[in-house]
């Protein structure tokens, strides 16, 4: 059972990092002055998304392709919802985008101190760098919560 849940629970958080990877790809596409920046953090998501599956691999977890389409149908609705909701300036999807990927990346913050935990018991979830990997996220939520707070005077006021 406790490999099912392990299965099940690895998948969500891989499907999350696809969400968040979609919608900063399409962030940078209409270049909304933060470019460089939003570069920078899907380069960090991606690189603990690359984290993720090596993990996976290792305790023999295989992607889900039923996740794997339920992420893309996820971003695809939440981009449509955006866009239908604020056509003009993007000012609102924008802010609505930087909050999906904050909350994401309190997710996968989440993610890795569930794994820390569990691998207290669970010896085939050691030798990962778990304190690494929080504190990783916890420097990527707070740079995202910048770029949320502009967006957000933009948007809002």
């Amino acid at each position: 059972m406790a490999k099912e849940h392990l299965e099940i629970y690895l998948n969500d958080h891989l499907v999350g990092a696809v969400v968040a990877l979609e919608l900063l790809e399409d962030l940078e596409r209409e270049g909304t002055g933060i470019t460089k920046s939003l570069a920078e953090i899907r380069a960090d998501i991606e690189a603990d998304r690359t984290e993720l599956l090596a993990l996976m691999h290792r305790l023999g977890i295989d992607e889900s392709r039923t996740r794997k389409v339920s992420a893309w149908l996820t971003e695809l609705a939440a981009r449509i919802k955006m866009r239908v909701d604020d056509k003009a300036s993007g000012s609102l999807r924008l802010l609505e985008s930087l909050e999906t990927i904050a909350l994401g990346i309190h997710g996968k913050l989440a993610l890795w101190l569930a794994l820390s935990a569990a691998s207290e018991i669970a010896n085939e979830l050691g030798g990962v760098d778990y304190e690494w990997l929080s504190k990783r996220a916890q420097e990527q939520r707070q740079r995202v919560e910048v770029l949320r707070l502009n967006a957000a005077k933009a948007a809002l006021a």
